[in-house]
């Protein structure tokens, strides 16, 4: 076994057992969940960060290519996030299971993805990518923790019977605060994915001579960055109570998993992920 792929293996044996922690906190309702709940995350990232840095000593460029790049810098970039998160935010922390989920779901599809060598082509070779990727890791990851914080709700509700009507009440205030929660987070996410198009539209200025070509992967961008935002809007106009608007983040999430994910993958485009 490779020093590589034993470091995936043990981002994904790290980010399985914060999985089993987050699941035995939600069955027990707990609340007060302690900062070191963020120590798995941590761990899983530094596992993905060490992957990546063997393969880039290795190849001499960074995770921008393949699947398997493409996989491992965004398990690296989302366990940092929910690491983050949960050190400083005690509402992820408590609420983290749909975000161990995703990652584990990632970390497993890395382990099985081929570690194919990649060569890095002309247009990747500029200072502006990585302003576009940073951007882009910054919006998922925030997008993921708004997402994790708006599927507490339902996932308590099955629990609800358990509780007694004063901690059910008690609960319900609390789940409303991840709601509102999950909204900041929402609105942090649309800025970061706003500079994730203005610095990608710079890129593909430098790269092809043109901003913007409705690519499948910009226009993709461009409707999860649109979807985004009108959820946003709908919440601010509406003022709909929280528990009927903030199930709209969650398909702002899977069109983001699409774009990041999907399209870059199966598009023939000159932007997708291989070139």
């Amino acid at each position: 076994m490779t020093a590589e792929r034993f470091a995936v293996l043990l981002g994904l044996a790290a980010l399985v057992g914060a999985a089993a922690l987050a699941l035995r906190d939600l069955v027990a309702a707990r609340e007060r969940v302690g900062p070191s709940r963020a120590l798995l995350p941590a761990l899983a990232a530094a596992a993905f960060a060490s992957t990546i840095a063997l393969r880039w000593q290795r190849l001499g460029h960074g995770p921008f290519l393949s699947m398997h790049e493409i996989l491992a810098s965004n398990a690296f970039s989302l366990s940092t996030a929910l690491a983050v998160a949960s050190a400083f935010d005690a509402r992820v922390r408590a609420r983290a299971l749909t975000a161990c989920v995703v990652l584990v779901v990632l970390a497993a599809w890395l382990a099985f993805v081929p570690a194919n060598d990649t060569v890095l082509p002309p247009t990747y070779a500029t200072p502006v990518l990585w302003l576009h990727v940073a951007a882009s890791k910054l919006f998922l990851g925030l997008a993921l923790l708004a997402t994790t914080l708006a599927c507490d709700r339902p996932l308590r509700a099955r629990l609800a019977a358990r509780v007694s009507d004063s901690s059910r009440a008690d609960a319900a205030g609390v789940v409303a605060t991840g709601e509102l929660a999950a909204w900041q987070y929402l609105a942090a996410a649309v800025v970061a994915e706003t500079l994730l198009l203005v610095a990608g539209a710079w890129w593909a200025q430098d790269a092809w001579g043109r901003y913007w070509d409705w690519d499948p992967l910009e226009t993709w961008a461009f409707v999860t960055w649109a979807a985004a935002a009108a959820a946003l809007h709908l919440r601010a106009s509406r003022r709909w109570p929280l528990e009927r608007t903030t199930w709209l983040i969650v398909p702002v999430f899977l069109l983001a998993f699409w774009t990041f994910f999907g399209i870059p993958f199966v598009s023939t485009a000159p932007h997708k992920g291989a070139i």
